[in-house]
């Protein structure tokens, strides 16, 4: 079902009503945002920066945080103008045509059902170290139960999860980063000021020179994956562009700061040589500063992080696969919306698109499966499957945010309370940006493969989409319909 051309100056080019409750709270919002890109890519994958990178990490997560908050503000400014439960995919095809619609919300949709399956598996194996009587596959079945059926009851149930799994991880942030900084300046029981020692020692700030800073930021690039999601559940709020652009700007310089200050403890407090990939720098810290039982407190934290990343995942997929649904790009039946209270709050479980959620869950059941089949291998092959499919998204975003722009200035201009900085300059580096992130991929050997699959993958994505669109167009000649500059242009 597709929309109806909306008129600039009656419906500031913003998505017609959906049918999805209003659930989610300006808390939950701004929780999500703060709290649903810090995960396991922080807490454990920044042992690998560190390691490549040295104290010069610190400049590899700025460059990788300055590309994510430029795509956020694209990201932003668009949500703002034009809310609506499929995002960037909704802004694709209206900037690009259905092609760029169809192309990146069926990419982003297999992104985050194979990511949810990712996460259920690691937090199976933590669960399994504290309960080794139980399988990591039963454990992973357990997750997936219980977080689908939180996703099919009223959306305030997953604002409520992820409020209080965000807030943990913020706050263990900021504990850290407390501990840390006390510890830096020698102000913690039987500790002494650290100095500039370890940024400057060990072969100094770049011990593996500028080369070291690019493998770094290759290795941290993908931990900022995730801030999409709070466009995307925009749409389930009361006022949807308001809302997203007090979580946009509360969110990625406060991201910004939780992830830059983390590390710049980290390589401060340790020698960057006592790091190492796979083993997780904020234990090594913790240890350090004599924290009692860093590690399973730490473990815990990962525990969390993880859950929660899974199920904000399995919401932005199932909205996202509901979006297409809307807009004639998916199966018509994922588009049946359960009964209830309109507005979520009676707490029954009214406006959830039950199907959508089914169809995106299915994948972390099968990951039941392969973890029974293949335990040791099942977490690697599935982590290299979606490989660089999050630099194509935001690289389509970037482009969709160059075409709107113009648009919206000249149709809508009261549309953009939000607004890119130095338009156009910022949304062309950011693609320069991201373009030499993958020829960057390109030539390591580790990272060549996901560029090489994520890249088949998107071809196949958009011969389909061409090949729609190619026979749509010969279906609609001759009957002298005109499209919208949102929508086909």
């Amino acid at each position: 079902m597709h929309e109806a051309p909306p008129t600039p100056a009656a419906t500031s080019p913003a998505a017609p009503a959906e049918p999805l409750a209003h659930g989610l709270k300006q808390r939950h919002l701004t929780m999500l945002g703060l709290g649903g890109v810090i995960g396991a890519g922080l807490f454990v994958g920044s042992g690998a920066g560190i390691a490549v990178a040295g104290p010069a990490i610190v400049v590899s997560y700025l460059i990788a945080g300055a590309l994510a908050m430029l795509v956020m503000r694209m990201l932003g400014e668009m949500s703002a103008a034009m809310p609506a439960s499929g995002s960037f995919s909704v802004h694709a095809e209206r900037a690009l045509g259905r092609w760029a619609g169809f192309s990146v919300g069926w990419l982003y949709w297999f992104l985050l059902v194979v990511v949810l399956a990712v996460e259920a598996t690691a937090a199976a194996q933590i669960a399994h170290g504290w309960v080794p009587a139980v399988e990591p596959w039963a454990w992973v079945l357990l997750f997936m139960v219980v977080f689908t059926v939180a996703n099919l009851t009223a959306v305030k149930n997953f604002g409520e999860f992820e409020f209080w799994f965000a807030s943990l991880k913020v706050g263990a942030i900021v504990v850290f980063l407390v501990l840390g900084g006390l510890a830096v300046f020698g102000l913690l029981p039987d500790t002494d000021p650290v100095g500039m020692a370890n940024l400057t020692g060990q072969g100094g700030f770049l011990p593996n020179g500028w080369g070291g800073v690019v493998s770094g930021v290759l290795t941290v690039v993908f931990a900022f994956g995730g801030l999409e999601v709070v466009t995307i559940a925009a749409a389930e709020t009361d006022d949807p562009a308001r809302a997203v652009g007090r979580a946009v700007r509360s969110a990625v310089v406060r991201i910004l700061f939780f992830y830059v200050g983390s590390m710049l403890v980290i390589v401060t407090v340790l020698p960057w040589t006592a790091q190492q990939a796979g083993l997780s720098p904020y234990v090594k810290v913790l240890d350090a500063i004599g924290v009692p039982s860093a590690g399973q407190v730490m473990n815990i934290v990962v525990f969390v992080a993880l859950l929660s990343a899974l199920n904000a995942n399995l919401y932005g997929s199932s909205r996202m696969i509901f979006s297409l649904a809307e807009r004639g790009e998916a199966p018509r039946g994922l588009l049946k919306v359960s009964g209830g209270g309109a507005d979520g709050s009676s707490g029954q479980a009214g406006g959830v698109p039950r199907r959508a959620v089914l169809a995106s869950v299915a994948f972390g059941f099968v990951s039941v499966l392969l973890n029974l089949v293949w335990p040791d291998t099942v977490f690697l092959h599935m982590l290299n499957s979606v490989g660089a499919v999050l630099l194509f998204v935001w690289a389509l975003i970037a482009a969709s945010q160059l075409r709107l722009r113009a648009r919206l200035e000249q149709e809508a201009p009261g549309a953009l309370a939000l607004r890119m900085w130095w338009f156009p300059y910022l949304t062309w580096v950011t693609l320069a940006g991201l373009l030499g992130v993958l020829l960057l991929m390109l030539t390591d050997d580790a990272a060549r493969p996901q560029v090489l699959w994520s890249a088949a993958a998107t071809a196949l994505v958009l011969l389909v989409a061409v090949g729609r669109e190619w026979r749509n167009r010969r279906g609609s000649r001759g009957h002298g319909q005109e499209r919208s500059a949102f929508t086909d242009r």
